[in-house]
């Protein structure tokens, strides 16, 4: 026996449970697939540590970052669960333009200050700052795993239903809508198909009957098997949430630090590795992998040394060994936008580029509006439809 659904999610992530969320919360029939569980430790939206922050040099995704902020506070209000923690941002390195995200953050009317090297190592002596700093407060630490069942109980609590450990092999047209096929066999026919398969999407591609035009038009998708790393704090209550407004607030802010050399960003690790440390990783730092399937979870000590070497260097409040590590998948386009398009009645997202759980239920906004007709996403999501020739 197949079930059927009027729409069907594939991808318990960040992206597929904002979606799925968006699309039972509006009275849809839907059903979310997942190849493991929610917030897999195999994807990209496990843990307790993403950083949530304003900063960008492009305005869009600033605006974008308060549209999001919006809903995640009707999301915690909906759930009752409070999903990110206010801890601040700093953003420094002769790569990072401070002044220009400044300006950008002006411009929105967002809460922010510019400091220069000597004035934030006073307020930071933890941290070695190479040039001016901007500081904003409103940044901090979102709880990806808590925000992905949050998402995913408001989903089933409207209706939908949740299907684990189903993997998905392949989508086929049918007369009525798709069949959608799993590696054991199982079907399941639905109406619209959203598949939000992030690190496994480059294995998909060819199985999920859209049109050659379409797929021509997508952007390249790559795959990084990243690493990310726990150093100890000197003081053991630097963890502490900041939860101020003045750059004088105590604890561990988030940072991004684009040197010459390197780029590095941090974050408080949260429960991922006891509370008792700062997470530290080089953005893009992973060996390219043909999709997720190929992931070995072992660490590249050429990476380990990159990032040790960098702590014992610009960041004097951490013990430079590493107490805890791991590895993570980003998903990636040339440029970082986020894929959010549409062929037929299959929605494909969205590969998020190391930097899109902040804006995770916006995200299922978007897909939700392309997939019911009821709105459109930003143009620069949609490569694929503006340049497709149907076939």
């Amino acid at each position: 026996m197949t079930d059927s659904s009027d729409f069907v999610v594939v991808g318990a992530g960040l992206a597929g449970a904002a979606t799925a969320w968006q699309l039972a919360s509006r009275g849809h029939q839907v059903t979310l697939l997942e190849r493991n569980v929610p917030a897999s430790h195999d994807g990209s939206s496990h843990g307790s540590a993403r950083i949530f922050r304003y900063a960008y040099p492009d305005a869009f995704y600033t605006r974008a970052v308060l549209e999001s902020k919006a809903l995640w506070d009707g999301m915690a209000d909906a759930s009752g669960t409070s999903l990110i923690t206010p801890y601040g941002a700093v953003d420094y390195g002769p790569e990072r333009n401070p002044r220009l995200l400044a300006s950008v953050l002006a411009g929105k009317g967002i809460e922010h200050e510019l400091l220069s090297a000597a004035e934030a190592r006073r307020h930071w002596p933890q941290i070695a700052f190479d040039t001016e700093v901007l500081w904003h407060p409103g940044a901090g630490v979102i709880d990806a795993e808590g925000a992905v069942n949050a998402m995913v109980n408001l989903a089933v609590g409207h209706g939908a239903r949740l299907v684990t450990g189903w993997e998905l092999q392949s989508v086929e047209r049918t007369g009525a809508g798709y069949r959608l096929r799993s590696s054991t066999g199982e079907t399941v026919d639905a109406g619209n198909v959203v598949i939000s398969a992030g690190g496994w999407l480059p294995g998909l591609l060819g199985q999920l009957s859209l049109p050659a035009g379409f797929l021509a038009g997508l952007p390249e998708i790559t795959v990084r098997q990243e690493q990310a790393f726990h150093f100890k704090y000197r003081d053991h209550d630097g963890g502490a949430a900041a939860g101020a407004t003045a750059p004088g607030a105590r604890g561990w802010p988030t940072f991004i630090h684009k040197a010459a050399e390197i780029q590095a960003y941090g974050l408080p690790g949260g429960r991922d590795a006891g509370h008792a440390g700062q997470k530290v990783a080089e953005y893009n730092g992973g060996r390219l992998i043909p999709s997720a399937a190929e992931q070995t979870g072992e660490v590249d000590p050429a990476n380990r040394r990159r990032v040790v070497d960098y702590v014992r260097r610009y960041l004097p409040g951490l013990d430079p060994e590493p107490y805890a590590e791991t590895t993570c998948l980003f998903t990636n386009t040339p440029n970082e936008d986020f894929l959010i398009d549409r062929a037929d009645n299959v929605t494909v997202l969205s590969p998020c580029s190391g930097h899109g759980a902040k804006f995770a239920p916006l995200i299922g906004q978007w897909a939700a509006d392309l997939a019911t007709g009821a709105g459109n996403v930003p143009g620069r999501f949609r490569t694929a439809s503006s340049t497709a020739v149907t076939t």
